[in-house]
């Protein structure tokens, strides 16, 4: 008899320890769904667009989030990654860090509002003028992916905002 408690006893410690942790686990997992669900998802975000996916659902862009810094802050992280560039700053007063450079899926909004700073219009170089936040719509914004024959678009950072994890804005960032 002794020895059956022996073995009995952390046997249902164990048993009883385990649904604790599950029970408190499932209770914690369920919170932050429901926090996930409460606080609709609202972010900006800076990235290089490599493609634009056509889906039986709508439109979706796999993207290289990057790190975006201008002024003071891009001077500070400028000297961090470039100590002996030579040079007191970044050049044209923004610098980049692209460290991690796997993609993200992010579905695009079919009323999203798209911003360009230059694009390729007509295939003439003389034609691809700086036109501050054109709009354009979503389908020409995929026809510019699909063949850009004077500016390839994927060399331009933009900025994206995202609602409930739709893109709902996209702005071309220029850079000279």
């Amino acid at each position: 008899m002794k020895k059956w408690m022996k073995l009995l006893i952390p046997l249902l410690l164990i048993v009883m320890l385990s649904s604790l942790n599950a029970t408190s686990s499932s209770g914690a997992s369920r919170e932050q769904n429901e926090r996930l669900v409460a606080a609709p998802e609202s972010r900006q975000l800076t990235v290089y667009i490599e493609a634009i996916d056509t889906r039986a659902d709508g439109v979706a862009l796999a993207v290289d989030p990057i790190e975006w810094y201008t002024g003071k802050e891009a001077e500070e992280v400028f000297a961090k990654h470039e100590p002996d560039a030579g040079i007191d700053g970044p050049p044209d007063g923004y610098y980049i860090v692209n460290e991690n450079e796997t993609l993200e899926h992010i579905p695009v909004a079919k009323d999203a509002k798209i911003l360009m700073q230059i694009y390729d219009r007509t295939g003439n170089p003389a034609d691809a003028d700086i036109v501050w936040n054109e709009p354009v719509s979503l389908d020409k914004f995929k026809s510019l992916f699909r063949g850009a024959q004077v500016l390839d678009p994927r060399v331009f950072p933009y900025h994206l905002s995202i609602e409930n994890g739709v893109v709902t804005q996209i702005v071309q960032q220029y850079v000279p």
